[in-house]
């Protein structure tokens, strides 16, 4: 949650993107609540320029039984690869991963936990990319099987996308440590280490919904689909 959510502020030019309202509820709310229902009890998020602000507002939205540790990323006008880079340490593998602006369903969860090989590194992927809203700005994965052998925006060929929703090893920091240039890095460039080397895995999502919330038009979308699939929530 480290950054600025510039390409939204059309919409809420005040608000935290994870904050936003979506359905009557704060975006970063259905994310909790997902990783509750797959039995997390302790929830890390990394923060950027207004941290403070932001844990002070996400922490009454756990459950009693959830701890709750910001992680400051000073570095948070760098990529999301640093952000990841700052939780080096402080997380135990394996571990979720997700991004603080994606909404998606909880059952996407317990099919990375399914089909998960805790050695590698295991990402939820959508094989239903004609329901993609924003196919352009959507990262690419070229899968074999199960196994990643390619990932990108710009890929030409592919067959899956990436939802943002992993289940991480502890050697994630290590390839994000590789791919550094200029002490700067994506976290897609990590994953491409790993899938160049056979560490990262593909998990489908098979008939799950999740959306990236990046704009004011998949703002629009999610919450149309969030009152369809969430409105016993």
């Amino acid at each position: 949650m480290a950054g600025t959510g510039s390409r939204l502020r059309g919409s809420a030019d005040t608000i935290a993107k994870p904050l936003i309202p979506i359905a009557g509820r704060p975006l970063i709310s259905y994310a909790i609540d997902s990783f509750d229902q797959a039995g997390v009890t302790t929830l890390h998020a990394v923060v950027g320029p207004n941290g403070d602000e932001l844990a002070a507002a996400v922490a009454p939205l756990l459950p009693s039984h959830m701890q709750f540790h910001p992680i400051a990323n000073p570095n948070w006008q760098k990529q999301n690869g640093v952000s990841l880079l700052t939780a080096a340490g402080k997380v135990g593998a394996p571990f979720f991963l997700a991004m603080g602006d994606h909404l998606f369903e909880s059952s996407i969860l317990g099919r990375l936990v399914a089909g998960a090989d805790l050695s590698r590194l295991n990402l939820a992927i959508d094989r239903k990319i004609g329901s993609i809203f924003d196919l352009d700005d959507a990262m690419k994965v070229r899968t074999e099987d199960k196994v990643i052998v390619a990932i990108g925006k710009k890929l030409e060929s592919y067959n899956a996308i990436d939802t943002g929703i992993f289940l991480c090893p502890e050697s994630v920091f290590d390839y994000l440590r590789r791919a550094l240039k200029n002490d700067d890095c994506s976290l897609a460039e990590g994953v491409r280490l790993m899938a160049e080397e056979g560490q990262a895995r593909a998990i489908d999502i098979e008939d799950a919904w999740w959306q990236d919330v990046d704009t004011p038009e998949m703002l629009a979308r999610a919450e149309q689909e969030a009152k369809r699939l969430f409105r016993n929530a």
